[in-house]
């Protein structure tokens, strides 16, 4: 059990951090694209599209930071001390984007300006999970199990392109999504907008697998160490081959759920290769068998879990299953 149980809890977070990325990164990315709505009544549009289902998905973050503060207390305090400023940034816009997205449907004059914060509430955030992603895949200096950087050791040219990266890949995300559950004059600017981030998220990707090898990165060498590279290399042959695919979804007319689907995949591959890069380690440098709790501490919990985690997949699936389909322009859930 000691060998089994962060193995268990290593791959539960990463599900709940992976379903977190899904889920909320097309609200995200509608917040992200919230400016290039036409009027007021086509920003309606898109947020009623995830308004029935945006609030649950905040669940997921909170089951993977709740999960690694109970499995994994060492990465916790080390990424909690190397991180603090991002991971503050981040709930702060979440909250701001929360409150905007709710009072802009109960506003009147001040429509325009909640209008404006659900938009910077989403880039915020997006950027903030960028530098966050960017700072461990870049490596953070410890000794011993414990972080000895300082305040600001996150910040460089790296964390800031994958800030600007995930950016503009939730927004991609928001696109299909639109595509997928809209149709007439919003369906046109949603498939205008995704063919051109298509592109750029594609030269992003290219660029941060290009910078790696420039990186002191724990990652990196786990990709080119050994034999490695050689049962790796699918991931980067995928990312290719989806990226074809979705280029060719958002070309054509009358593929709505494809463009949605392949942009999703785009995530998890990213994802996947990262885990396999990091693996076994929870963060750079520390092992989820250093970094583990008890391993009581870690079947008590995962006792609840087994209760949890079924009922918040049920909920997800009912929600998304209830309000499947398109969403019309005058359509509301406030």
């Amino acid at each position: 059990m000691e060998y089994w149980l962060p193995v268990i809890w290593f791959g539960v977070i990463g599900f709940g951090v992976l379903m977190y990325v899904l889920l909320d990164g097309f609200v995200l990315g509608l917040g992200i694209l919230a400016p290039f709505a036409e009027d007021e009544g086509q920003l309606d549009h898109m947020m009623n599209t995830a308004a029935p289902i945006w609030d649950g998905n905040e669940t997921w973050l909170v089951l993977g930071g709740a999960g690694l503060l109970a499995a994994f207390p060492k990465a916790y305090a080390l990424v909690l001390s190397a991180l603090y400023l991002p991971v503050l940034l981040m709930l702060i816009a979440l909250v701001f984007r929360g409150v905007a997205f709710e009072f802009r449907f109960k506003a009147r004059r001040a429509k325009p300006a909640w209008g404006a914060a659900f938009a910077l509430g989403s880039i915020f955030c997006a950027f903030a999970q960028g530098l966050i992603l960017g700072a461990i895949v870049e490596g953070m200096p410890m000794q011993e199990g414990k972080y000895v950087g300082g305040m600001f050791d996150w910040f460089s040219p790296f964390s800031m392109l994958t800030g600007v990266a995930v950016v503009f890949g939730y927004a991609l995300l928001g696109s299909t999504w639109l595509i997928l559950k809209t149709d007439g004059r919003m369906q046109q600017i949603a498939r205008t907008l995704a063919r051109p981030l298509v592109l750029v998220v594609a030269a992003f990707i290219g660029l941060v697998s290009a910078w790696l090898p420039f990186l002191d990165s724990r990652i990196m060498a786990r990709w080119f160490e050994g034999g490695n590279f050689l049962w790796l290399f699918p991931v980067p042959l995928l990312v290719i081959g989806n990226a074809y695919a979705l280029w060719r979804a958002v070309m054509r007319e009358g593929r709505d759920a494809q463009p949605f689907v392949y942009a999703l995949l785009f995530f998890v591959l990213g994802f996947l290769g990262l885990v396999l890069g990091i693996w076994p380690n929870i963060v750079p440098g520390l092992s989820i068998w250093d970094a583990a709790s008890p391993p009581s501490s870690q079947g008590f919990v995962l006792a609840g879990l087994v209760v949890l985690l079924p009922a918040i997949l049920g909920y997800t699936y009912w929600s998304y299953r209830v309000f499947r389909g398109k969403i019309a322009a005058d359509a509301g859930y406030h």
